[in-house]
């Protein structure tokens, strides 16, 4: 077996849409913003594992959202083959990186907001 999509909450599914496409470089697969459903792809990797915009407003989800991101705990974390580009990349577009750019023993890696209520993480392996 293989992931082939995991769910990510956000307030917004079609705000979200349009943050993970314009700002963190995903591309969408599917999106139909009458039907509230935003689903997005890395734009590296369109047949790998897929994103769901899942709305958690007013539903357990929104909990775990709130906790996670005050524990400063990323939901997601991404792999670049060259993060000093990508996190040009979002610093260009306005992403807000936190913490400082950090070098644990396996890697290099960065958190940052997705502006959906999220942290994430980006890493590059160096091992």
């Amino acid at each position: 077996m293989k992931v082939s999509l995991v769910s990510i909450p956000v307030q917004d599914p079609i705000s979200a849409h349009q943050i993970y496409t314009s700002k963190l470089g995903f591309i969408s697969k599917e999106y139909d913003p009458e039907g509230n459903l935003a689903i997005v792809v890395s734009a590296d990797d369109p047949q790998g594992v897929a994103i769901l915009l899942e709305p958690c407003k007013g539903n357990f989800a929104e909990e775990f959202q709130r906790s996670a991101y005050q524990a400063n705990l990323p939901i997601l974390a991404l792999e670049a083959k060259n993060i000093e580009v990508e996190l040009k990349n979002l610093k260009a577009a306005g992403v807000k990186l936190r913490p400082e750019l950090d070098k644990p023993k396996w890697g290099i890696q960065n958190v940052f907001e997705d502006g959906c209520g999220n942290l994430l993480m980006i890493e590059q392996k160096t091992i």
